[in-house]
């Protein structure tokens, strides 16, 4: 959530950024890794004031420039809104700029009273009055201060209140009090500054910023046939004319090409894909590689470092794991290949499966260009199938096998003629 607050502030290239940290702050340090911040420790949670004043010196630091002050809570804000209020601060050369947004429902947020002679006092909601909470602008908790005027009014700041604390707020009563120069900027945006203090109300800012990502794609030439099941991620990278069907969920870093076409109920996770590809229903694809024009699915499984090359075919219920699969090369249904390398132009029946595990280390599996792999096949690793060879269906092959032979391993065949009859008869 922090993340999204600094990625917004970012764009408007600040100088520094100071981020006041205190409960589980090692936890919120380890989430950070930008070279333009300063972490500052309140030892004691005491108010959103007493937070800006354990950053006082970061304040005196730069006594000389303006200071944007915002909560770390509103992952929905975006770079141009706040510009907009730093622009308006500067133009009019205030002491105080604060954001307010006229709200339906503004239940939790300060409201703003307007005094004579400029005066303006933001009232929280725990101090308010019946007729006080009628008051539909609200403060946000997004400021734009002169340094040395807040330098000023932070000493003045009392924690006579309800809750014993000292309120960032009351600094736009006392400096209008004073004749300061204080204004309002009202935001046009009021559903971004949307306050995250729970869990559902992160999912809902969390789904507000998948469909900014939905609508930025579609924008590029990506089509999403229901935006509201559909889960993209804000790193992932879609190619124009993709198409990408409900229930579709793509996370991390993914990269997606142009012209491939994502089923319903497909989960891609830090995966690049190229162009052209088809991935059907159910299926599951993990920091894995799949090149041009391969059709993948439904019900498969990529699991990590798995690479298929172009013009592959992955079908229903393979599991893949550590595997380069070769160009043009195929795998219908009901397979596992595991720690394995498969050449180009080879078929894998259904029911063949790698035994890649003896109990303590991973083995390797080779198989040779246009090799033939019957149904029901056991490759027993280490082992190397050599170019165009075949495996009969049933085989259990335990050794490597030279090019453009024939391996069958199976027990001979017997019949006992009126067994059934004779069992029953006993």
């Amino acid at each position: 959530m922090l993340g999204w607050v600094l990625q917004s502030v970012s764009g408007l290239d600040p100088e520094k950024i100071g981020i006041v940290v205190g409960f589980q702050k090692q936890d919120v340090k380890k989430g950070i890794d930008l070279p333009k911040v300063e972490f500052i420790h309140q030892k004691k949670q005491l108010g959103t004031a007493h937070a800006v004043r354990s950053a006082e010196n970061f304040i005196k630091n730069h006594s000389d420039k303006d200071i944007l002050i915002m909560n770390g809570d509103l992952p929905l804000i975006r770079t141009e809104t706040l510009k907009s209020l730093v622009e308006k601060h500067r133009k009019e050369k205030n002491e105080l700029t604060f954001m307010s947004a006229e709200m339906d429902n503004p239940t939790g947020f300060g409201r703003l009273v307007y005094g004579e002679k400029g005066k303006i006092t933001i009232v929280e909601e725990r101090e308010a009055t019946e007729e006080e909470k009628k008051i539909k602008e609200a403060n946000v908790g997004i400021y734009v201060f002169n340094a040395k005027a807040l330098l000023k009014v932070l000493p003045k700041i009392s924690n006579k209140n309800k809750k014993g604390e000292y309120y960032l707020t009351d600094t736009v009563e006392i400096l209008s009090g004073e004749g300061g120069q204080v204004r309002v900027h009202r935001t046009e945006n009021a559903g971004e500054v949307v306050g995250v203090n729970d869990r559902f109300e992160m999912a809902l800012a969390s789904k507000e910023l998948c469909l900014r990502k939905i609508k930025t794609l579609s924008a590029e030439g990506v089509t999403f046939y229901d935006p509201d099941s559909t889960w993209i991620d804000a790193e992932v990278k879609i190619g124009r004319d993709t198409v990408i069907y409900p229930s579709v969920v793509i996370e991390g870093g993914t990269e997606i090409g142009k012209e491939c076409v994502i089923h319903p109920s497909v989960h891609i996770v830090d995966s690049q894909i190229r162009d052209g590809v088809k991935i059907l229903n159910s299926t599951l694809i993990e920091d894995s590689l799949i090149e041009d024009q391969v059709k993948v699915g439904p019900l498969a499984h990529l699991r990590p470092e798995t690479t298929l090359k172009k013009g592959s075919k992955i079908g229903n219920f393979v599991e893949m794991k550590k595997t380069v699969f070769g160009e043009g090369s195929k795998a219908g249904h009901l397979t596992y290949l595991g720690d394995s390398i498969v050449g180009k132009e080879v078929n894998i029946g259904a029911g063949t499966i790698t035994c890649n595990y003896d109990g303590k280390k991973k083995h390797k599996t080779i198989i040779e260009d246009g090799a033939f792999i019957g149904s029901g096949v056991e490759l027993v690793a280490p082992i190397k199938i050599g170019k165009n060879a075949y495996i009969g269906a049933g085989s259990t092959i335990t050794k490597d096998v030279s090019p453009y032979s024939l391996a069958v391993e199976r027990s001979s065949q017997k019949q006992r003629k009126d067994w059934v009859k004779n069992r029953r008869k006993k």
